[in-house]
């Protein structure tokens, strides 16, 4: 499961910013329940705070995500992403990524300077600091949920068609791809939800069993919140499930037979 929960956070939707109604605001928070295989693996969280930035306010996210019961006592995992990002543009000015993963821990904070295309990383475990640069208008692993969520494109995307955008995530600019598979109505503990449908290119490889080994289920409306995520992974498999939510900016559609 390394490394699944952080991409979960970035796969669990898709949109960007533009002159348009936003599809988040402060307060909203849901939760997403993950099994692995059969097993209840754990559970990852999404909350929009408010913090201030470069004297003015800023959408501060939080995404946590951990493992719970047998699958803690295998593999414990405890993760915190945090991004501080612009309220009208995106733009991220900040993130933060301490993670333990079995084992495997990371604790990084990273400062963007939007004007020179930099971001400045401390790693607080191997205690050092570089700069890196990077496009413009780069996103971190956090920011990049919601950048996508108001995509201008993403209501008039054709089956098969693409988004790309520039992702800055350990220590490097990679290039996600996130492709519109179609339309689909799913049952959830809610009611059957109206779906957008999305591919995420992904590396194949240790986690992945290829590159479109991920499927991300949206809900078809103005939240544009993640409903549903597969995955096959070079081991075994993973799903998850919208398990609970509040403080949506709009109304959450449910259809009824």
């Amino acid at each position: 499961m390394k490394n699944i929960i952080a991409l979960l956070l970035v796969f669990i939707t898709t949109n960007s910013f533009v002159e348009q109604e936003d599809a988040f605001t402060t307060g909203e928070w849901f939760k997403l329940r993950i099994h692995y295989g059969i097993v209840n693996a754990g559970y990852a969280t999404l909350e929009i705070k408010e913090a201030t930035r470069n004297n003015q306010k800023v959408h501060h996210v939080q995404g946590k995500g951990w493992t719970t019961g047998m699958t803690k006592l295998f593999f414990e995992v405890k993760d915190d992403y945090q991004s501080f990002f612009d309220k009208q543009t995106g733009k991220p000015y900040q993130f933060l990524r301490k993670i333990d993963e079995g084992g495997y821990t990371k604790y990084q904070e990273g400062f963007f300077n939007q004007n020179s295309n930099t971001v400045r990383v401390k790693d607080y475990k191997n205690d050092t600091e570089n700069t890196y640069s990077v496009p413009e208008n780069v996103q971190d692993i956090v920011s990049s949920f919601y950048y996508l969520r108001n995509h201008p494109k993403i209501d008039t995307l054709k089956e098969g068609e693409s988004i790309t955008i520039d992702m800055f995530f350990d220590n490097e600019t990679t290039k996600f791809k996130l492709k519109y598979i179609g339309k689909e109505d799913i049952k959830t503990k809610f009611g059957k939800i109206s779906c957008k449908v999305f591919r995420p290119y992904v590396q194949a490889g240790r986690v992945f069993k290829e590159e479109e080994s991920l499927t991300v289920w949206i809900s078809d409306d103005d939240n544009k919140i993640p409903v549903r995520i597969k995955a096959s992974l070079a081991v075994g498999s993973l799903k998850a499930d919208l398990d609970a939510f509040k403080g949506l900016k709009h109304s959450f559609k449910v259809k009824i037979d």
